[in-house]
């Protein structure tokens, strides 16, 4: 028998929020200097609100607590998402913050891949131009 203790989830895999907190932060770090991107946001001064929802977002649809879906209801991205113009430039800029960020934090590779995997979707399924 191994004294190995495996992880209840990817969430927990990974470092739990705390990584969560660091991949957001590093990925808003570059939203903040890509006008592209930052020109999306309503309130571009202050991008914390949108940095708590990202994070929280994340944490939980990778197997954390549950604070998003208390808080704000089902996440319904891509309503959420309908009144910006997200067309394929939008999209290849903020695929390309978040493989910064992945690339600052370095997780394991298996845990990378199934990140960049579900990003590359979702930022797909976000475009609606």
């Amino acid at each position: 028998m191994s004294d190995e203790v495996e992880p209840d989830s990817f969430y927990d895999a990974v470092g739990g929020m705390p990584f969560f907190t660091d991949l957001v932060d590093a990925f808003y770090d570059r939203v903040e200097r890509d006008p592209l991107l930052l020109a999306l946001y309503p309130e571009p001064d202050d991008l914390g609100p949108a940095r708590e929802r990202l994070r929280l977002f994340l944490a939980q649809y990778w197997g954390g607590p549950t604070t998003y879906s208390d808080t704000r209801g089902h996440p319904r991205l891509r309503m959420r998402h309908a009144g910006f113009v997200i067309d394929e430039p939008a999209r290849d800029r903020w695929l390309h913050a978040m493989r910064g960020a992945m690339d600052q934090l370095n997780p394991p590779t298996p845990y990378a891949n199934a990140l960049m995997d579900y990003f590359e979707m979702a930022a797909e399924a976000m475009r609606n131009t």
